[in-house]
């Protein structure tokens, strides 16, 4: 019988997206958080420059938010959705869909960003269906696109190491082509002028499959997890246009850029295209609680609503959908987004957050790339993809700053609370690091 491990032995945690045995060779733990910093277990500080994981996008140990999970898991810890409700679970949709656009008037609660997408492609693909037109059963994804990791996620999604293991994944799935790597476009601060027209790649696949067939296009206004990559300048209108020509729903994955993160609450009013789904996470609870949601237009949803009232309409949903302690978090952060303005703050900070990234040019700089409160710093490759990247990953956590890294790019989007002189830092800190790469 083998030996039980040490209980501080770190074998028996399997981590997500890690290397492993680099890792926990040298590991890199925080034990407390706030503000826009995080602690380290020898007592380090380190600025948050990815807002964690993209979530906490009002910094951390936030009191209204920690105090509103705390009274809740003292009032409701647990009540079941299936056939029964909550009032907060009520209260939270409403002013949930008091910040959307047209006709996104409901929402459906999930657990994360991957569950948000599954729930978003099956109502995609049950919508044609109760309306008559069940041939529409195949999604159009995206190359680079990154939807979870769930199946039907990284079907549509098109990160080659995120799918490669899994086998064939789901049938009836194309993919449009990315819109990165023009030269014209590297340096480009916010939309790039040059590519519009990669949304006609939509009509080739229309005529490839015929648009009979077709449900749904999913894809993320800007692709956060491939490195920041920003739609040029028009894609998403004529995206949105193609779709209505041919009676395909338009799906945004806005888990990243939803609740501030471009300076208005959803990418969708930043971009002025109002698709058909919205799937969200992260920021609806500051990354406390986890927590997901699609946001559905009102013609999607009453599509549903057939047969003897007693029926269930859409059988799907999740033990933990609308969870209390996932509401109470959910509602506290919005209080939080409200009262300080942070909806709308990365428009202020737009401006100083461009010149700090781009003033990063240099010899050992392919692109920088920039939009709302997000951007990115392309590497020139190395000999060995990856590895300079991760280089200079692991010496911004020694200098004190977190980012995230995809190949030789490196990610920001910093919670937005940030101050100019948290920008500074993290211009500063990356320019300094990016000295010492081979």
């Amino acid at each position: 019988m083998d030996r039980e491990p040490p209980k501080n032995s770190l074998d028996a945690y399997w981590m997500p997206f890690t290397a492993q045995r680099q890792f926990k060779g040298g590991p890199r733990n925080f034990v407390s958080a706030e503000g826009m910093y995080l602690t380290t277990a020898d007592g380090r500080r380190v600025l948050d420059g990815v807002s964690s994981m993209w979530c906490c996008n009002a910094g951390h140990n936030r009191p209204r938010i920690v105090e509103a999970i705390r009274a809740q898991a003292g009032e409701l810890d647990y009540g079941p959705s299936f056939q029964f409700g909550h009032p907060k679970a009520f209260e939270l949709a409403n002013r949930l869909v008091a910040m959307m656009p047209g006709g996104l008037k409901h929402v459906f609660y999930t657990n994360s960003g991957s569950e948000s997408v599954e729930t978003a492609l099956k109502m995609a693909l049950a919508y044609h269906r109760v309306r008559g037109e069940g041939s529409r059963t195949r999604l159009i994804g995206r190359e680079k696109g990154y939807h979870g990791v769930n199946f039907g996620g990284m079907s549509v999604g098109g990160m080659v190491a995120n799918r490669k293991m899994f086998g064939t994944l789901l049938t009836g799935v194309d993919h449009l082509r990315h819109s990165h790597g023009d030269p014209r476009n590297a340096f480009a601060r916010g939309e790039p002028a040059f590519g519009v027209e990669f949304a006609d790649d939509l009509e080739r696949l229309v005529a490839l499959h015929d648009a009979s067939t077709i449900a749904a296009v999913i894809v993320e206004p800007v692709q956060g997890s491939a490195g920041v990559i920003v739609p040029p300048q028009g894609y998403l209108k004529r995206l949105r246009e193609i779709c209505d020509r041919h009676g395909i729903l338009l799906i945004f994955d806005e888990v990243i850029t939803g609740f501030g993160r471009l300076g208005t609450p959803f990418a969708s009013q930043y971009f002025g295209v109002e698709p058909d789904l919205v799937t969200t996470a992260k920021g609806i609870t500051n990354g406390t609680v986890p927590m997901g949601a699609v946001f559905a237009q009102t013609k999607i949803y009453e599509a549903f609503l057939q047969g003897p009232p007693n029926a269930i309409e859409f059988f799907h949903g999740y033990t933990y959908s609308g969870h209390p302690l996932a509401c109470a978090a959910a509602l506290g952060t919005l209080d939080t987004y409200e009262e300080e303005g942070l909806l709308t703050r990365a428009a202020e900070l737009a401006p100083i957050w461009a010149d700090a990234l781009h003033g990063l040019r240099g010899p050992k700089v392919a692109d920088v790339r920039n939009i709302g409160l997000m951007g990115a710093v392309e590497m020139a490759p190395g000999a060995e993809p990856g590895k300079r990247g991760f280089e200079a990953f692991l010496k911004l956590h020694e200098a004190g700053l977190l980012c995230r890294v995809t190949g030789d790019t490196l990610a920001f989007a910093p919670p937005l609370i940030a101050e100019h002189s948290h920008i500074d830092f993290l211009a500063d800190t990356v320019g300094k690091v990016l000295k010492t790469l081979d």
